[in-house]
């Protein structure tokens, strides 16, 4: 069985603007997001299994922006779990 691809590029960051939504983090993190949205997955929330915002402002990923000290932790477990190839559950929060 062909391994997958692993590419920064099929996430985005959600960046906090001004207005925190009452749905997703009440803390101004800055969460990483699917690309693409999998069936098989819900399409409303980040890595770490947090709702979106309702408009949330999105960029691309570098390796500079992980770096980023307002990254959320979990989300950043799940990507490193996602980049060994492992399809972990969102973390117990």
């Amino acid at each position: 069985m062909p391994r997958p691809v692993w590419s920064l590029h099929a996430y985005q960051l959600i960046v906090p603007d001004e207005q925190l939504d009452l749905f997703a983090c009440r803390e101004a993190r800055v969460h990483l997001v699917a690309r693409q949205l999998e069936l098989s997955g819900f399409a409303d929330r980040t890595l770490c299994g947090g709702l979106l915002p309702a408009l949330p402002v999105m960029r691309g990923v570098d390796r500079a922006s992980l770096r980023d000290k307002r990254l959320c932790v979990n989300c950043r477990l799940v990507l490193d779990a996602q980049r060994r190839g492992e399809r972990p559950m969102w973390p117990d929060l």
